[in-house]
Parts: C-alpha cells; structure tokens; sequence
C-alpha cells in the first residue's frame, strides 16, 4: 500500500465497502458522541467521514486529534446506515472504521477556522493565507482559475497563436503607471524595470515576422490599490497579431472571452451580441467608459429644457462655455422617499445635492393648492370629474421650470407615472462620474439592473489627445502608441478632435480588455508625440528599440490584453480582486505573510551602491 494514501477522500463510494483502504488529509471537525468519535477527513478532492469507537486500536489517540491536524487514517470501509446517508457529498453513502492512525503533522491554535463561514478581517486572512485558501470558497476560486487559465491557452492554440515568454527584467518605460525598478549589481547606478506589460516586446514580436503571439503575462505597476486591481502585479491574456484591422482583432478575442463566459458562468446568460460603443457616446449615456449594460438606463443631454428657465442655477450654470445639463432617468422610482435618498447620494459624493423630478397621479392636495380651495372640495372636484385628473410633476424643480418645460422633459425621456429623473449640470469632466455612479445605484435599488447576465460592449474611438484646462497644455489622453485614425493626415488638424484606434471591452461596469491597432510607421509616431511636447530626441531615448525596429518594414499589427485576475472575479461571483488571487497584497502593498517589503541589508545596499534616506 502507498504510504500515505490508496485514495483520496472523494473516491470511496458504496462499491468500496468491506476494502481496507488508506486515506490522507486534514481533520475538517471532531464529533465526540459519548464513546463514538467521528472525524470529517478533508484533502483537495473531497471528504470521508472516519469513524471510531473504543473497540479501535487508536481510539484514545483519535481523541487527542484536533481540527485542521494532518493525518494518516488506515481503516474499513463500511455503509453507512440509511438514516445516515449524506447525500450532498459523493462519499456520502459510506464511512471508514479507523484501525490505524499516524500523526503527519499537528496544528497549533487556530487564527481562523477553516470549517464553516465565519467572517475574519482581511489582515487576518492574507496574514495566515495557507490557512484561509483551505476553506471551501477559497479552494473553489483557485480551482476556477486554473481552468480559466487552461480553458485560454486552449482557445488560443486552437487559433494558431504561438505562446511565447517576454522578459521580466527589462528598460522602464512610461505606460500609464509607475515602474518597479530594480538596481543593477553589474552598473552601479542604473536601474531595470519590471514590465508593466510586454507592449514593446509583443509588438516587436509581429516585427520579427511571428504573426500571432500570445501568452499569460505577469505584469508589474505601483499602483494605488482598488477592489477590482492589485496594487503590485497582475496577471493577463497578452496577445498581438499581424496584418489586422481593429474588427480582426474583435473576432478573434469574442469567441475566446465569451466561451469563458459561457463555460464557467453558472449558467448565467452571456450576450451574443457585443455592441460597439464611441467614447463619447459611453460617457454621455452612461458616465463611464466601462458601463454596466445589465443596467438600461441610458442619460441624456436636456440643456434646452433649463436654458432661460426659472431654475436659476441651471440657467445661470449653462451661460457658461462647455457646460450642460444631464439627465438621469429612474423608471418606477417616482417616490419622494426615493428621490431624497438619490439626492443625500450625491451629497456624499461631494456634491451640493441632485436635482429631480418625479410624476405622479394628480392628488387633491395639488389641486387644492393650485385652486386655492380646501381638500376636501378638492377631493370632491376630482371625484366628480369637474377637475380633470391624470398625471403631475412634482419636486422643486418641476415648480420652478413649470409644466411645459416639465412635459417636455418627460416625453423627451419617454417617462410616465411612477417614474423620475434626476439632474446635474456643469462641465461635463466635473459630474460624469458621479453621475456614472449615481446610475448604477439608481439601477440596482430600483431591481433595474439584471444580475443574472454578463453584458458585454467594446468602447471605441478613443480621444489620442487633451488639453490641460489650466495650463492649454496638449498631452496624450490615452495610448500613445495607437495609431491615429486618418494617419499622418489626422495629425495635421486639431489634436483634441483626433481620434485612435483604440478600444476596451466593458463588461458589466469592469474593464475586462485594453486594445489598439498600433502607430507602426515611426514619422506619424513623431508627429504624434511632438504634438503632445516630446521631441524626436525624447522619443528615440524612450522608445529606442521599438522605433529602431520599425525602420525596417514593420508590418501593421494590433492586439490587445485581458485582465485574468478580473475575469476570474467576475466568473466567481466576488467583488473583491483579493478573493481570486492565491497571495494577494493588502491595501497598502504589503504581503503581512512573507513581510515584504522588507528593510534591506547594508551589505546588499552596499554591494549595490545605494543609500537609503530616512523619511522625515
């Protein structure tokens, strides 16, 4: 027999009963009934209940063992009596009578219990990581990602991808996010990089002459944390192809992304259709560039409806360039209850306070207030037909702008009774994402937003350039390195109205993909940075061996990468990025389990020739 196990504690079924068997892992709980000892032995596959009585050889060392102690169990297979049957486990028909019992490793006080569903704070949790991945979800979500990660390469290869490994130590490069840097021993005073991600590499790749490369890169960016990013490094499918337009690109990545989807979503529906989305039109309608779709409240622009009103903020506020007035429309949402509590939202979110509007069937109160009458005639006036009823507005703000400009909204965002629509004015940069915000809680509070759906849209036509408000300055707004549509030509007119080829998939509120058709032809790349303040110079010292490269015959390329660590979060049902990582770091960077970062030695500070300042 093997010495530690002949099966795992999944594979015992009715078919095993008289065997001797061997059975290794972790003690799950202790049941003590009074001179019968049962014991739920857990390892990677499953559990077997072992049972004991004092007739068994190791029955006073089975009372010694605690949860979570490592053993060895040898024993005989027996049914369990049909009372007794756990139907909610494969071994649930049988148990194993303990002969025999070693001792593999025993576990001092638990910080946390594994068995169960009780609640730890974080620090606790990544702290004692080992200890937190053997619970039940925890061991589910790694599992989840080992398949999605199997699942991709599959999809790819099926595709005749190649998968190739870029470098982890290599030149820092501006991508959007600080660099790890990462002194060198061998050149005093210099410094590599981790990678932020193989962009240069992968498209020096199509440069080389491979047509289609992918792989499941680590990437590296100092970075603030979120719940939906790590702070430190992250995972991605990295991919890059030749000869390809942007529509090449989004038939190849869809039938990967939404076969993930469709194979580890629960059952959840996943759209076939992916619609495509401008920029612009993404921040209007739904104050991101990452939308929730499940969510179909859609905002729009109802600035006439304000201009000269007798809503004097508003008024005054769209005299002003640039300015204009949203609307959020909240169907089935017209309560008063509901729009004081949207309006303390925006309060908390640093706003004076949002303005709405709700409609509603015509009360007496109403009328007796419009007629100057008492409720009661009011009430009778109604009843009788001599006033007519139907729908009102009401809310300040329908008062000050009075019922044409109010009906005139409610048609224009196709509202009735019951239904409200909320408001914010000025700048749009200055209200979007609160706006953006206020959507999404409009839409989960009032049962809106489908829960049962992965929505997916790819967000297209992103500005290359814009301009700082303060200073006029002109800088990159988004990848640099994507090619301009309408090329050199493009560049040769206002900035701020050039557009790249650049796209991201959003999938219910998250950014799952970031892509764009590259700038391969170095002039329109140097037209392309001194527009935004960088001379040739600057560029050739950044971006050296890729703009070396492309002078000799770069071919046109694109690609784009996909976050897998956010994937995962969504396919597991979690909110938090840490739930789906086996060794995350907690919100200030650090990794409470190996204790890092850690204080250098002075021998490695000074094999390396550096210093370290104190901090004042």
């Amino acid at each position: 027999m093997h010495a530690y196990r002949s099966q795992t504690c999944a594979d015992l079924n009715i078919s095993n009963v008289g065997d001797t068997v061997r059975l290794a892992g972790w003690v799950h709980r202790v049941r003590d009934h009074g001179g019968v000892l049962f014991i739920d032995l857990r390892d990677h596959y499953g559990m077997t209940q072992v049972l004991c009585d004092a007739d068994s050889p190791v029955f006073k060392d089975l009372e010694k063992v605690r949860a979570e102690w490592c053993i060895r169990i040898d024993g005989t297979v027996k049914a369990r009596d049909e009372s007794l049957i756990n139907s909610k486990i494969p071994t649930g028909e049988i148990e194993v009578y303990a002969r025999d019992l070693e001792i593999l490793g025993s576990a001092a006080e638990l910080p946390l219990m594994v068995f169960g569903d009780q609640e730890y704070p974080e620090e606790t949790r990544l702290r004692y990581r080992y200890l937190d991945l053997r619970r039940e979800k925890m061991q589910a979500n790694m599992i989840l990602r080992s398949d999605v990660v199997a699942s991709i390469r599959q999809r790819m290869w099926d595709q005749q991808f190649k998968e190739f490994q870029t470098p982890i130590i290599t030149a820092s490069s501006p991508e959007g996010a600080r660099d790890f840097l990462v002194p060198s021993r061998q050149h005093p005073g210099k410094f590599y990089a981790l990678p932020q991600a193989p962009q240069q590499f992968k498209q020096l790749l199509m440069v080389s002459g491979f047509d289609k490369y992918f792989q499941i890169a680590p990437c590296f960016r100092d970075e603030d944390p979120r719940a939906d990013r790590s702070p430190t490094d992250f995972y991605q499918l990295d991919m890059e192809m030749s000869f390809v337009t942007q529509q090449d690109v989004f038939d190849t990545i869809q039938p990967v992304i939404g076969g993930i989807f469709e194979e580890f979503g629960g059952g959840r529906k996943v759209d076939e259709t992916w619609e495509q989305i401008s920029y612009k039109d993404a921040a209007l309608w739904y104050g991101s560039d990452k939308p929730d779709l499940r969510n179909p409240i859609k905002m729009q622009v109802v600035s006439e409806h304000f201009a000269g009103s007798g809503f004097a903020i508003f008024a005054k506020l769209l005299e002003q360039e640039g300015t204009e007035i949203r609307a959020i429309p909240a169907p089935t949402g017209g309560s008063r209850k509901f729009c004081d509590r949207m309006n303390a939202f925006a309060q908390k979110e640093g706003l004076p306070g949002m303005g709405y509007i709700f409609w509603r069937e015509k009360t007496a109160d109403s009328v007796a207030q419009e007629l100057g009458i008492k409720v009661k005639e009011a009430q009778a006036k109604l009843k009788s037909g001599e006033v007519e009823g139907g729908m009102e507005a009401a809310g300040p703000l329908a008062k000050n702008i009075g019922p044409e400009r109010t009906e005139a909204i409610r048609q224009q965002l196709g509202l009735g009774v019951g239904d409200a629509a909320f408001f914010l004015g000025g700048k749009p940069k200055t209200f979007e994402a609160v706006a953006g915000r206020a959507r999404n809680v409009i839409g989960d509070e009032l049962g809106l937003t489908d829960q049962d759906r992965f929505a997916f849209a790819w967000i297209v036509d992103f500005p290359i350039y814009e301009k700082d408000e303060e200073t006029g300055k002109i800088d990159f707004e988004h990848n640099p390195f994507s090619m301009p549509q309408g090329g050199m030509e493009a560049l040769e007119g206002d900035p701020l109205k050039v557009l790249g080829y650049q796209y991201d998939l959003a999938c219910n509120g998250y950014e799952l993909v970031s892509g764009a058709i590259r700038n391969h032809k170095p002039e329109i790349m140097f037209k392309a940075f001194e527009i935004a303040g960088y001379g040739k110079e600057e560029v050739e010292k950044r971006f050296g061996g890729m703009v070396n490269a492309f002078q000799y015959g770069a071919p046109p390329h694109g690609g784009c990468a996909a976050g897998i660590d956010r994937i995962v979060m969504l396919l597991a049902n979690e909110t938090n990025i840490r739930e789906v990582i086996l060794f995350p770091m907690n919100q200030r960077a650090e990794d409470l389990m190996m204790n890092a970062p850690s204080d250098p030695s002075s021998d490695q500070l000074m094999e390396l020739g550096l210093r370290v300042i104190p901090q004042e």
